[in-house]
């Protein structure tokens, strides 16, 4: 039962975090536009994608984000610009004594650059954080640069936890094409088309979703979506063990975080195969309540939920203080129409959110052992009213859900299982004006004991 709980807990808090979030995605489709406005190139072997960058790639990323790359290859040819190391090949060559000429990126040694050594994740945000315009020692300290990079905006930890691929290293730069430069006058990608670094017309489709994602971005900007209150309208069909169920959907969801404190309500109604399940959740003080009522039967139970609480904290929306295009990366496509006096955003995501579930089940650690999540392509648009507030999002997308649930004669028990979603969120009141009220939880009966659980 406690797996249950924390499968459907999971569930519910991805669909608040798919609500006013961005998440992680596969990106291809950005190494082909950064390809595109030659930012990003291959190699014999094509993107891969799937390795580690070098220290040397990354130079060459860098210097093209300055749009310096045919500077540096003419000074470099001229004998204007060298560098001291015995590791770095005749292609990187240009680009390395470029950095280092210009005092942005030193060696390993007096004599190495560690060309071949892989670039970290800490390390690239430095580079894209010089090429805004920002001075590491003076407006950011280097171990504080992924904090930084946070506050403006292109970086998200969630997004680029595990391992540092060329994968992450073209999302990232793709998000910091579309990050203010450091004075504020424009972004960096327009910075670099207006030098003539990059072909204006090569850029145009990247150009044309920056400035709808932005437009965006700045429509909600004074949304707080840290707590929100909504109501649910959701059509599902459920495929396990080669059967499809539809179910209809129909509650409210209220979502609260102050001070590190989280509360929540959620009223569900569903009905499937002529059946009609009451399901009530509710969040506080570090207890999660559950009530399920079906054919005149209610059963009133509570757990403990420290765990989960963490993983919610994490999927708070960071605070930013320049333009946020975190997550611009996994959208494939972004339109904008005019509806009457609002404003209707529709984005596509693409390639799963792989890496997002991989993230959230690794918080969760033992409580999601035996569980994993697959989220497909999405389609989700955003109504926002001419006052700048969001009135509805809605959704369709599709999911599988893996459980492993042992079983009392010690054998695993594996279930799969496929759903189908076409949700409609009509919100009624967000930040500050979400309010919380609580049923009498004393008849709840404890189902989860422990020393460390919170008092009752």
């Amino acid at each position: 039962m406690k797996r249950f709980l924390t499968l459907l807990f999971t569930a519910l808090l991805l669909t608040a975090a798919l609500c006013v979030t961005a998440s992680a995605s596969d990106y291809d489709a950005v190494a082909e536009d950064l390809s595109a406005i030659g930012m990003f190139r291959g190699t014999a072997n094509g993107f891969e994608l799937d390795r580690a960058p070098t220290r040397s790639e990354a130079a060459i990323m860098l210097v093209r984000l300055h749009g310096a790359e045919d500077a540096a290859k003419a000074a470099y040819e001229a004998g204007e610009i060298r560098h001291p190391f015995t590791d770095v090949s005749d292609t990187a060559a240009p680009y390395v004594a470029w950095v280092y000429t210009n005092g942005i990126s030193k060696g390993t040694s007096a004599t190495t650059f560690g060309s071949a050594s892989k670039c970290s994740v800490q390390n690239y945000v430095v580079f894209l954080l010089r090429a805004l315009g920002y001075k590491d020692g003076t407006d950011f300290q280097y171990a504080d640069a992924l904090t930084f990079a946070q506050s403006k905006g292109f970086y998200e930890p969630l997004m680029f936890s595990g391992d540092f691929l060329r994968d992450d290293l073209a999302a990232l730069t793709y998000q910091a094409l579309a990050a203010d430069t450091a004075d504020g006058k424009t972004y960096l990608l327009d910075s670099l088309v207006k030098s003539g670094a990059i072909d204006a017309k090569a850029a145009a489709p990247m150009t044309e979703k920056i400035t709808a994602y932005r437009a965006m971005e700045t429509a909600m900007a004074g949304i707080d979506q840290d707590s929100m209150d909504v109501d649910i309208d959701m059509d599902m069909n459920m495929t396990a063990d080669g059967e499809t169920v539809a179910s209809k959907t129909t509650g409210n969801m209220k979502m609260l975080v102050k001070d590190q404190d989280i509360q929540m309500a959620c009223t569900m109604k569903t009905t499937a195969a002529g059946e009609t399940m009451n399901i009530g959740m509710w969040m506080k003080d570090g207890w999660m309540y559950m009530s399920t009522g079906m054919g005149g039967e209610t059963t009133k139970i509570k757990t403990p939920v420290t765990d989960q609480t963490a993983a919610l904290e994490s999927l708070q929306i960071v605070d930013v203080e320049g333009m946020n295009v975190s997550g611009l990366a996994m959208i494939d496509s972004l339109t904008a129409k005019k509806s009457g006096s609002d404003t209707v955003y529709t984005m596509v995501i693409g390639d799963g959110m792989g890496g997002l579930m991989d993230n959230i089940m690794g918080m969760m650690e033992q409580e999601a052992a035996g569980m994993s999540m697959d989220i497909g392509e999405i389609t989700a648009s955003y109504t926002v009213g001419s006052n700048g507030k969001l009135k509805s999002v809605a959704m369709v997308f599709s999911a599988s859900m893996k459980l492993e649930i042992p079983g009392e004669d010690g054998k695993t028990v594996s279930t799969d299982v496929a759903y189908d979603y076409d949700m409609n969120m009509k919100v009624n009141a967000m930040g500050s004006d979400v309010k919380i009220t609580y049923p009498d939880f004393s008849g709840f009966e404890e189902i989860i004991g422990g020393a460390n659980a919170p008092a009752a």
